[in-house]
């Protein structure tokens, strides 16, 4: 993958910041379009965006760079990341592009890539277009009479909110249901209440008033706070808190009770493995999943491979090895039944569809398994490898040790912030707690 651009989900950055700048945005829609243009026709790109500010600065600059390859360019507006992998299949495009930060503040911007199957690009193709990037195009764009034209399209709200409703029975309804949905006031703050409401839904809506600035504040997958007080207060049956762009989601349940992606993704399981459902013999998730969703599913008989953090690496191995089941604790979950990447307002649909299909309640369904202790923490750095300090490389060898058999310890740079993951768990709580302390302790000291 290549180092100076891309991280573990695209190009992300602060906006009008290196790298999310007009200028590397316009860089990428040239790079890009040089790599994809593959044959004697009209290259086609569909861009869609979350609601940040930036939005309109990025998607201009790729439209730019698009264009100048010689691609048309058809503008989504704000849509769900999986809507955009949806359209970009369907469409025939031969590139897909998000501008959407996902779950960080409104000042974040980023650059997502699909492939015109409507999967993520592999590192060997970004890191080809990152060396574009760096050369000098001039001679490989469209002359004066082969530019690019750039449309805004209709009508693409409608057509993922019917994408997402044919995922269930013809006959499925949600009449009786009030549910709660949290919007982060981002890039599903129409769709999603609309598919509810079309259901059958009583719908309560929260984080639905995007001003390019409260995408993710105080609200969505991130931060359930205000979710748990409305389900509280309206006596809802479910809440649902979705990201900026929608690709992931967490639930809450009638009692206000979190249910992540690791129960998420246990509760799908389980349900999809006793209707023959299940392909792969087990669920893919990555190393950040709970060590309790591993028990669980051995427990049944199935297995959890585990992959790097990312959706794309999870979708990877989905592809590889025959799994339709797959995703991240932080609700991320795929399903390639329907599709290519993370859909949160799906996997919603999913859990909808166990609690009607049992006719139990949310807090019935939603907790699967009991989690082992798990704790994470973040320390931030500004320059520098802390990972590779010997006193860190010490500590986590000791770290590993102290735990033993029983529990796991992952510890990651971030790759989409200048930060280094620490998690541990293990069955016993105050052990967990003393070796993430203390690892936070000496990666905080390297890192200053």
């Amino acid at each position: 993958m290549g180092s100076k651009y891309f991280g573990t989900d695209g190009i992300r950055g602060t906006a009008n910041s290196f790298p999310m700048t007009a200028e590397v945005a316009m860089k990428v829609g040239m790079a890009t379009g040089v790599a994809f243009r593959r044959g004697d026709y009209r290259h086609r790109v569909v861009i869609g965006k979350d609601t940040r500010l930036s939005g309109y600065m990025i998607e201009n600059a790729l439209v730019a760079g698009f264009t100048s390859a010689g691609m048309d360019v058809f503008l989504l507006g704000p849509v769900p990341t999986p809507a955009v992998a949806m359209l970009t299949r369907s469409v025939r495009a031969d590139i897909g592009v998000m501008i959407s930060a996902s779950h960080n503040s409104f000042q974040d911007n980023g650059i997502k890539l699909f492939g015109p199957d409507g999967y993520k690009l592999s590192d060997e193709i970004e890191g080809r277009i990152e060396r574009l990037m760096e050369d000098d195009l001039t001679a490989q764009l469209a002359g004066s009479t082969d530019l690019g034209r750039a449309t805004r399209v209709d009508g693409v709200r409608d057509r993922y909110i019917e994408f997402v409703k044919r995922t269930l029975p013809r006959s499925f309804s949600l009449e009786g249901l009030r549910i709660v949905i949290d919007c982060a006031n981002g890039a599903a703050y129409k769709v999603a209440p609309e598919v509810l409401w079309e259901l059958g839904a009583e719908v309560i809506k929260i984080g639905d008033k995007p001003n390019g600035f409260n995408i993710n504040r105080d609200c969505g997958s991130t931060d359930t706070a205000e979710l748990k007080r409305k389900v509280h207060e309206t006596r809802a049956d479910i809440g649902i808190a979705l990201d900026g762009d929608a690709d992931r989601v967490i639930v809450v349940d009638e009692n206000a009770e979190d249910i992540d992606g690791d129960q998420i993704l246990a509760l799908i399981g389980n349900y999809w493995h006793a209707k023959s459902m299940l392909s792969g013999g087990g669920i893919v998730a990555t190393v950040m999943s709970n060590l309790g969703l591993e028990r669980f599913l051995q427990c049944k008989g199935l297995t959890l491979a585990r992959t790097a953090v990312g959706d794309r690496y999870v979708v990877a191995h989905m592809r590889e090895n025959g799994f339709n089941l797959g995703g991240e604790q932080s609700g991320h979950v795929v399903m390639s039944d329907f599709t290519t990447t993370g859909d949160g307002l799906i996997a919603a649909l999913q859990v909808l569809t166990v609690m009607r299909s049992t006719d139990r309640k949310a807090s019935e369904v939603g907790r699967q398994f009991e989690p082992v202790p798990q704790i994470l923490k973040n320390v931030r750095y500004s320059e520098g490898k802390p990972l590779e300090d010997k006193r860190v490389v010490e500590a986590i060898e000791d770290a590993k040790s102290a735990l033993g058999k029983s529990g796991r310890l992952v510890i990651r740079p971030s790759g989409t912030e200048p930060l280094i993951r620490i998690m541990a768990e293990g069955d016993d709580p105050a052990t967990v707690r003393r070796i993430v302390n203390g690892l936070v302790d000496v990666v905080s000291k390297s890192a200053a």
